[in-house]
């Protein structure tokens, strides 16, 4: 049985894979350019701002001579990544020696960006005089912590959790759920590798899978980059108006609303205010203090106890006793075991052969639950070795062995042979070529590849035909 990988792409990685014209127009903004600047190797970041104030192309040895010997693998590492991104541009000095020069739109709008000037991306609010209903940050990270939460409840099948049907679509396209048959949406397995992500990288997942189908949705790709990259610049607790934006963005702006992105009281209203999950998603959060408080704030309510220990135990009769109050956590427990008991800070659950195999069935591993289990062990049981009981994690990996006995081919069937020689004319042949899936010589009957039917037909033709 496949198994899906998820595939978490940073900045750089999205912004290699756009088109040339679509990085140009990028580089046309100020906030865009200090962001891109700021997700680069720091060799590369030196080699920009080495460049920064220079019209003209610089010659290539001379960017050679930038490091020491030892070095010079890791500054060809950067100036590979420089020009994937087209920030470096090759070029021919007089008498055919080759140079660089920095792109142009981004030498400009990154001295803007980091020696202050252009132009302010968003109108002033106060026309719109003093907001009544603001919003404290408390406040902000309270509303974007319930908005985030809504959409991991949904994804695990919480009855009480509803998103839009452009939300649940989305999930769907981007593998983490799965709609069969006009039935509910279900977690698949890449969703449970998404919940096992901490906040920053699944907000940064899930934007870049939204920016994929932008332009099928006839949203501008460049210019919802740029203002997201503006939102990580701006203030938590100030508000920001939507006077001169497009239709494009104010539509993007309701999405980003119910991702819990940024605040909007009303969906007509002329102000809105940009909530952590906003201003840390472009601002290299993995591992920063930004991150780290993103991770404080909204810690307990998405599955890790503000202390940073885990809170389950696992005995070796199968049973599960986990500390939380968390119902996002006890969702998640409740997808690969049976619920027992439920008290206020306590879930005792069993793991079963029926509700394993449930989850295999989805497309979650064993691998993934003995993952969850061992990466929210409780302190107790993290001193152990091994941490979990292996009784528990052989047994789990053998109940999907049971599932992967049997594997499913597409094929195509021939039999009614008049004679063995035919049949083994016709066998030898299909096995030359790599398609044979199957055969029974004593009943005269092969299975081939779909991909590989068509030749194996015009093959038998031509014998029938010779014969």
């Amino acid at each position: 049985m496949s198994r899906v990988q998820l595939q978490c792409k940073n900045l750089q990685q999205f912004l290699r894979g756009l088109s040339p014209p679509t990085l140009d127009r990028l580089y046309g903004h100020p906030a865009t350019c200090l962001a891109v600047f700021r997700e680069l190797p720091g060799l590369a970041q030196a080699g920009v701002l080495r460049m920064l104030f220079l019209e003209q192309p610089l010659p290539q040895a001379a960017v050679g001579l930038w490091v020491k010997k030892e070095h010079s693998r890791e500054q060809q590492q950067s100036q590979e990544v420089l020009l994937e991104l087209r920030l470096w541009h090759p070029h021919t000095l007089p008498g055919g020696l080759p140079g660089v020069a920095l792109h142009p739109n981004f030498r400009q709008n990154l001295r803007v960006a980091l020696l202050g000037g252009g132009k302010a991306w968003s109108d002033d609010t106060a026309p719109l005089g003093p907001d009544r209903h603001a919003r404290d940050v408390p406040a902000l990270d309270k509303y974007a912590e319930e908005r985030w939460e809504v959409v991991l409840h949904f994804m695990v099948g919480s009855p009480s959790a509803a998103v839009s049907q452009d939300l649940a679509q989305l999930l769907v396209q981007a593998g983490l759920m799965k709609s069969e048959g006009g039935e509910p949406p279900c977690i698949t397995s890449a969703g449970f590798q998404f919940l096992l992500l901490d906040t920053p990288a699944q907000l940064w997942f899930f934007i870049l899978q939204y920016l994929r189908g932008a332009e099928a949705r006839g949203m501008d790709l460049v210019e919802i980059l740029n203002f997201l990259f503006q939102l990580s610049f701006s203030t938590l607790g100030k508000d920001y108006s939507v006077e001169g934006m497009s239709e494009s963005l104010l539509t993007f702006l309701q999405h980003l609303r119910e991702f819990g992105l940024v605040f909007q009281r009303k969906r007509k209203s002329r102000r809105f205010y940009p909530t952590r999950l906003a201003i840390a998603l472009a601002s290299g959060t993995a591992g920063t203090s930004l991150g780290t408080s993103l991770g404080t704030s909204l810690g307990t309510s998405l599955g890790t106890e503000p202390d940073g220990h885990g809170f389950i135990l696992v005995e070796t009769n199968y049973r599960i006793y986990a500390y939380t109050d968390s119902e996002l956590q006890v969702a998640l427990i409740a997808l690969f075991s049976e619920l027992l008991y439920r008290f206020p800070n306590l879930v005792v659950a069993q793991v079963t052969r029926d509700s394993v195999q449930a989850a295999i069935a989805n497309g979650i591993t064993a691998d993934q639950i003995i993952h969850f289990l061992r990466t929210r062990a409780h302190p107790v049981m993290a001193k152990q070795s091994p941490v979990l009981p292996p009784t528990i994690t052989d047994q789990i990996r053998l109940w999907e062995l049971e599932r992967d006995r049997l594997r499913f081919s597409e094929g195509v069937l021939y039999n009614q042979f008049l004679s063995q020689v035919d049949f083994e004319v016709l066998r030898d042949h299909a096995r030359a070529l790599g398609v044979l899936v199957f055969e029974n010589p004593a009943r005269r009957l092969m299975v081939v590849t779909p991909a590989g039917h068509p030749d194996v037909k015009r093959f038998w033709k031509r014998q029938k035909h010779n014969g």
